[in-house]
């Protein structure tokens, strides 16, 4: 964690760590939809040059023969990502694409379907290889607290190059069949990425003596297994990633039928849908850099969920209200894009495609990026391959639930808010399974919406390791405070009787905070709570116990009690000072203000300060660790503080 400014996420393009790549994964998208949508198109508007079969069987053979190479060879493309270099990797693979591009001019100038469908299925391939080493690449070239800006930047230019592969398929089927052309078009961005590729700088090898083993049964099991033992919270956040990409898949693969059926539109208004949709989804995965403050922030998610589940649903309502208003006006039809926005009820559909693109970065950006930070560098490669499994996986069940809903009668904009709805139950799931995401929720909201954080030293909270954090206790949020600031999870130690409060008690039970007392009033608890930091900190973990044993009542700091030195001489580990400041003035702190002044002082901006000092060893005094703690509290703000009698009122 680094205290330092920052620079906006879009210096790292002109960075050689990083631009080479993103040109590199630019083309690679740009292809994948280029090919895919030019051969849909091409069979759609010229069948009898190409086949006889319909043009929806060949777009779903299309689709499922991409998605088929990521079951079959994800697992042995997380190995080689892990065990060679990742420059040299990603190199071999546009060298592919180079080659299966011929092969698809090949395919046009025979006008051979069977060899477009195999350049499609090669496609599948490529991009199978290439997906376990682009997302295991970011960590190994960008600092932590660059993370979630270089993903956002990952997914903009991912969904605007597979949007803007789609309208120049379109544009050029419309123009011209000639052979020539589309070779050229093909050919021309295959080598651009692999010439950009050539730029990317050498990361090493991850797991140097990883022996490659291929078996698509055994390999591929193996991989999602070693997912699920990388821990609860990467485990939850693939799953999470996975069923994105259901949602996703259900929702577009009905934006054709939406436009067409619902909004009785034209295939440019089809082509609006899908444009608001990658700009929306652009917009949000650039949004999270700037809501994260600079740091990977699984905040978001949640906050990505609730929009999700509201706007898919909103969406079905808005679709099926401008139907009926379409269906009791006498509109030619189908619409054009333009007589499409001059009718009554459109800016509503956009605006909910917009915001669904838009929540939807909000929750695959952190997600991607907490996966990256939270996943040991030797085994990313293939964690990622798992995920790309679970995604082929979910997006295979997704079209089988849309095709058994459709022929069952049941209407597009009906399977949207079923979608909706499942989103919602999923989203309850989730943060049931993994708090951090609803802890960490609660965090960014406080932090965010009431406060205005500003943190020095945060560089001294180890990114690994057992340590005990010892911050000064001034109000009844300190533990989100501290939270917001620290990237790993926190074992806040917390007193007995707020942990037993009704409602707050599930939620400390479930973030796995740890009840303490003072000996005279419940020395059983006192010991199982001494038990518990020792447990966790042999564990590795990060405790933070508040050694004033209660919140302040006069805004000074109290003295410290043993329990900490009892805590620290059981475990030699740093004890790291904290400093909290302008908490004392706010409606959660016990400073005897009226109700009436609390809730003035809720005003969004007011201004807090942590700062975090360097780490002390274990055999501190109590007296010389209470001593630093003073030391990093905001004198200005000490010397505002009401005195004790001021305090009471």
């Amino acid at each position: 964690m680094s205290d330092s400014s920052h620079t906006s996420q879009f210096a790292l393009l002109g960075q050689r760590r990083f631009g080479p790549f993103f040109a590199t994964q630019l083309a690679g998208a740009f292809n994948d939809s280029f090919l895919k949508q030019l051969v849909i198109l091409l069979v759609t508007f010229h069948a009898t040059e190409y086949t006889t079969l319909s043009a929806g069987l060949v777009a779903n053979m299309a689709a499922g023969l991409f998605i088929l190479p990521f079951v079959l060879f994800s697992a042995y493309a997380g190995q080689l990502a892990d065990r060679f270099d990742k420059a040299r990797v990603i190199r071999a693979v546009k060298a592919a694409e180079v080659a299966i591009m011929v092969v698809a001019s090949a395919g046009f100038y025979m006008k051979s379907l069977p060899v477009l469908l195999t350049s499609i299925f090669a496609m599948g391939c490529h991009s199978a290889f290439f997906g376990p080493v682009k997302y295991s690449l970011l960590p190994r070239v960008l600092a932590k607290e660059e993370l979630t800006g270089g993903n956002g930047l990952l997914e903009m230019g991912t969904f605007l190059s597979i949007l803007l592969g789609t309208l120049v398929a379109g544009v050029m089927a419309a123009m011209t069949t000639n052979p020539l052309w589309l070779s050229v078009a093909l050919l021309a961005f295959a080598i651009l990425g692999l010439a950009s590729s050539l730029f990317i700088p050498a990361t090493g090898e991850a797991a140097p003596d990883l022996k490659l083993r291929f078996s698509v049964v055994s390999e591929t099991l193996a991989t999602v297994k070693m997912g699920k033992r990388e821990g609860e919270g990467v485990w939850n956040s693939l799953l999470a990633i996975s069923w994105f990409w259901f949602v996703g898949a259900v929702v577009l693969s009905h934006i054709p039928g939406l436009g067409k059926e619902v909004l009785q539109g034209d295939t440019t208004v089809v082509t609006v849908l899908l444009a608001t949709f990658s700009i929306g989804i652009a917009a949000g995965s650039l949004l999270c850099e700037r809501l994260s403050g600079h740091k990977v922030e699984i905040g978001l998610v949640p906050i990505g969920s609730i929009g999700l589940s509201l706007f898919t649903a909103d969406l079905a309502w808005s679709c099926d209200s401008f139907a009926a208003a379409l269906h009791a006006s006498s509109a030619k039809l189908p619409l054009t894009w333009t007589q499409f926005l001059a009718t009554s009820g459109s800016l509503r559909v956009l605006g909910d495609v917009a915001l669904l693109g838009v929540f939807g970065g909000l929750f695959i950006v952190p997600l991607y990026a907490f996966v990256q930070l939270r996943t040991a560098p030797e085994r990313q490669s293939r964690i990622i391959s798992a995920n790309n499994i679970l995604n082929a996986v979910a997006m295979v069940i997704a079209a089988g639930m849309s095709a058994g809903l459709l022929a069952y009668g049941v209407s597009v904009t009906s399977i949207i808010l079923i979608c909706a709805g499942l989103n919602a139950l999923v989203a309850i799931y989730i943060y049931r399974t993994v708090p951090e995401f609803l802890w960490r929720f609660l965090s960014w909201f406080v932090v965010h919406t009431i406060y205005r954080l500003r943190t020095t030293g945060a560089h001294h909270i180890p990114e690994e390791g057992p340590a005990l954090l010892a911050p000064n206790h001034v109000s009844y949020v300190d533990a989100l405070v501290l939270s917001a600031l620290c990237p790993r999870p926190i074992r806040f130690v917390m007193d007995a009787s707020i942990f037993r409060v009704p409602v707050l008690s599930w939620l400390f039970r479930q973030v796995n905070a740890i009840p303490i007392a003072s000996a005279k009033k419940e020395p059983e608890t006192l010991e199982r709570a001494l038990a518990a930091v020792d447990a966790a900190l042999r564990n590795g973990e990060l405790v933070c116990v508040f050694p004033e044993g209660a919140l302040t009542r006069d805004g000074q700091l109290a003295e410290f009690k043993p329990g900490i030195r009892r805590m620290l001489d059981a475990n030699p580990v740093p004890v790291i000072p904290v400093g909290l400041s302008g908490l004392w003035e706010t409606a959660f702190a016990r400073n005897g203000k009226s109700t009436a002044a609390r809730l003035g002082s809720l005003r969004p901006g007011r201004r807090l300060e942590v700062k975090v000092g360097a780490p002390l060893p274990h055999d501190v005094s109590v007296e010389e660790l209470r001593a630093k703690v003073q030391g990093l509290l905001d004198p200005v703000a000490a010397a505002s503080r009401p005195q004790p009698s001021e305090a009471r009122g």
